[in-house]
């Protein structure tokens, strides 16, 4: 698929010239609440541009509602979510941000092909049937195919383009659904647990892709997983339980902060703690009442 190297490539470097512009996602007291359960529980943090922030957690923590918020598609959200400067949600934000489901987001009697290229008429209306030229005398047809052929070229499926979504195997299905958020050149890529059932050689292969985007491109990139050996692959890191978040820090500082050698021990640690503070104040003794 590309140049993979057994290191984990460092973080693209930062420039303190630039004008900084706002971070890829911003919360503030986000609370989630469905029926009387509540799911999100006044969650804060940031989202880098530029990074691959893992949100690491246990099935069940809430991670999928969360990104559901940040995305638009969550209902009774309350608090402050900005993506990308604007409200979660904003239209303006349509093809900005790419979102990848848990479940393959593709239709299974067209191809590789005829799915990107429905997905990209719909991102660029007009584009279909359009026969005006560009000044660079390419149609906007022209430039559909090309991003379609880049983002199918990007998911490693060049050699399926043709093939029927249905016949391909689960692991190639999630690559196509990739390959359409990846359409428009999103500024954020929010993808839900994407390496499900993949095996290690193609989990490899797609993490190394994470990076060359978010290093060539300046994507930022929000990857859900409950697989802690993933964590190491990213940036920074949410780790989530229960509705809340327990860290929101860079895995050497999370280790080195807690002590241990691996984020999964750290991430048990914390999960440790948490546990004793809820305890503390059940078990104090009560004062008595004279």
């Amino acid at each position: 698929m590309m140049n993979i190297s057994g290191q984990t490539p460092p973080a693209p470097p930062d420039h303190p010239s630039d004008p900084r512009p706002a971070p890829a996602v911003h919360a503030e007291h986000l609370t989630v609440v469905r029926g009387t359960r509540t799911v999100l529980r006044g969650l804060g943090f940031t989202v880098p541009r530029g990074r691959i922030t893992g949100l690491l957690g246990p099935s069940g923590c809430g991670k999928s509602t969360l990104l559901r918020a940040i995305v638009g598609t969550q209902a009774k959200v309350t608090g402050t979510l900005e993506v990308l400067g604007l409200p979660a949600g904003h239209a303006a934000l349509r093809s900005r941000v790419g979102y990848v489901t848990q479940a393959p987001s593709v239709y299974a009697d067209l191809t590789v092909r005829q799915n990107l290229e429905y997905f990209a008429a719909i991102l660029h209306p007009g584009s279909v049937r359009s026969r005006l030229r560009s000044r660079a005398g390419d149609s906007a047809a022209d430039r559909r195919h090309a991003e379609v052929t880049r983002a199918i070229a990007d998911v490693d499926l060049t050699s399926h383009a043709d093939a029927v979504a249905g016949t391909l195997s689960g692991g190639q299905s999630n690559r196509v659904s990739l390959a359409v958020a990846l359409l428009g050149d999103p500024e954020l890529l929010v993808l839900d647990e994407p390496t499900v059932g993949l095996d290690p050689v193609l989990r490899r292969d797609l993490w190394s892709l994470f990076h060359g985007i978010a290093a060539d491109r300046g994507t930022a990139l929000l990857v859900s997983s409950h697989v802690m050996d993933e964590a190491e692959r990213c940036h920074r890191l949410l780790l989530m339980r229960q509705g809340e978040i327990l860290a929101d820090e860079t895995p050497d500082a999370l280790r080195t902060r807690t002590g241990t050698a691996t984020v999964e021990e750290a991430f048990l640690h914390l999960v440790d703690e948490a546990a004793r503070n809820t305890a503390a104040p059940e078990a104090a003794p009560k004062e008595t009442v004279r």
